[in-house]
């Protein structure tokens, strides 16, 4: 063998080990990127974990501090047969009351009531904002044995005072939640009472569907 041919041959087998070399570099540098890829990738599930957590937290808090308007149905002090539908704060932060509505059915019972409450035409028309703070409630509307002579016609009366029908009032009430960004989260509370029509005494219950019973 020549010299120029252990000059050829021994650059070829330089070539071939530099080759080989940067061969296993590579494929060590790629090893090295899929750990790191994968080190992100778990890094970003465990960011985003966390940050769905802290999320949960944050609504549960913020559900924690809101208002919350309860209705209530009470007699009237004083008052033999008369009571009140009352709107009540029970929550830990002011509401806004921004719009109510309301109606009357007479029917045999509540199975008998539309399965949405349908409530009469431009009660739900905004009024005078009304301003609860925790604890303080306002009154809704009242009802007494007296006005049960303005909705009922001879045969309904006969009907009600021989319970074979009963009278229900249901309503909602709208209101802002002012710890809330951007104006106040809007929600609302329905309610629905029974009105017992004895022939010497009155009452008033919670009932109705749970339809007519939602709070958001």
């Amino acid at each position: 063998m020549s010299w120029q041919d252990r000059i050829e041959w021994g650059a070829k087998i330089l070539l071939a080990i530099v080759g080989y070399a940067g061969i296993m570099m590579a494929l060590s540098l790629l090893r090295k990127i899929e750990r790191q890829s994968s080190y992100v990738e778990t890094a970003a599930a465990a960011a985003g974990k966390a940050a769905d957590a802290a999320l949960l937290q944050a609504k549960a808090i913020a559900a924690a501090e809101r208002p919350w308007i309860v209705i209530e149905a009470v007699k009237v002090a004083g008052a033999e047969n008369e009571f009140t539908v009352a709107a009540v704060n029970r929550g830990r932060s002011p509401a806004r009351l921004t719009a109510m509505a309301g109606a009357y059915r007479i029917v045999r019972d509540e199975s008998e009531l539309p399965a949405t409450p349908e409530y009469e035409k431009g009660t739900n028309a905004p009024f005078s904002p009304i301003l609860l703070l925790p604890g303080e409630s306002t009154k809704l509307r009242s009802f007494s044995r007296e006005e049960v002579k303005t909705l009922c016609d001879a045969e309904a009366m006969r009907r009600v005072e021989s319970w074979e029908a009963r009278i229900f009032l249901y309503g909602k009430v709208r209101y802002a939640d002012l710890i809330s960004p951007a104006g106040g989260e809007s929600h609302e509370s329905g309610w629905c009472c029974w009105y017992i029509h004895g022939r010497q005494k009155s009452g008033m219950v919670m009932a109705g569907p749970e339809s007519y019973h939602q709070h958001t």
